[in-house]
């Protein structure tokens, strides 16, 4: 092939990969697709499913930007009952006394730019039951990777949550579910590439250095949660992005 159709073709490439990222400024590109029945709740940073079975969000889905990430909103610490969850959340009867850590899904770091999103990430609809070792080790050291990955590549999308199942243990008066395992799911878009992982990871205490053996790819994330992740990207690059895990690519940030 010359060298004027291979710059030909790279130009067209970075042209569609324009397109793309034009697209995403203007969906929200880190929804999935809603299974049937089911209905989309959105506070002020993030959106979520609610399974009122299980007692907690099926996915939270944000996006993340460096900007976002420059101010420093003080901690609210204070657990809610999320007030637009018609049939109710779990609330602090529940995790008292049950051994386990009221885990948040998306982080309370994530939301340092807003007092009215810091305040929100306590609601309980943003809460999971985690096993101390795993909510203060290794599911901690994610979300400062997932931050870091924010800061250097100034926007990402974000989908978390719990793996969700019959059969799985409870805890407190409302029956909330205690899910085997956690994932975040990570979209980066620009004008020139377009990236993403999956960390799929089970909710006990782990080596934390040893985060990067529980990525994979978000084609193999689906399988394990039937979830439908960014799905509103074009076909071709949806799945170009979501069968590859280029370890490497987010190691280096």
């Amino acid at each position: 092939m010359s060298k004027f159709k291979t710059s030909f073709i790279l130009f067209l490439f970075i042209l569609f990969l324009s397109s793309v990222f034009a697209q995403t400024e203007r969906k929200k590109i880190e929804l999935p697709k809603l299974k049937k029945g089911e209905s989309i709740i959105c506070h002020n940073s993030y959106c979520f499913v609610y399974s009122e079975k299980h007692e907690q969000s099926k996915w939270i889905a944000y996006m993340l930007t460096s900007k976002m990430l420059n101010s420093k909103v003080k901690r609210n610490d204070k657990f809610k009952i999320d007030p637009l969850v018609e049939s109710e959340t779990a609330n602090n009867k529940d995790y008292s006394g049950s051994g386990y850590d009221r885990g948040h899904l998306a982080p309370a770091a994530d939301m340092c730019f807003s007092t009215i999103s810091m305040q929100e990430s306590f609601y309980y609809s943003n809460i999971s039951p985690q096993k101390p070792g795993f909510n203060r080790g290794i599911w901690k050291n994610l979300e400062s990777k997932t931050r870091n990955f924010a800061e250097h590549l100034n926007k990402i999308y974000i989908v978390t949550g719990p793996v969700l199942k019959n059969g799985l243990p409870e805890i407190g008066e409302n029956g909330v579910d205690v899910p085997e395992y956690f994932y975040k799911a990570i979209l980066y878009v620009s004008d020139t590439c377009v990236k993403a992982i999956a960390f799929l990871l089970p909710n006990k205490k782990a080596d934390s250095d040893l985060l990067y053996n529980y990525a994979i790819s978000i084609d193999n994330l689906e399988k394990k949660t039937k979830i439908n992740f960014f799905y509103q990207l074009p076909y071709l690059i949806e799945k170009r992005a979501e069968k590859n895990c280029d370890v490497d690519f987010w190691k280096q940030l």
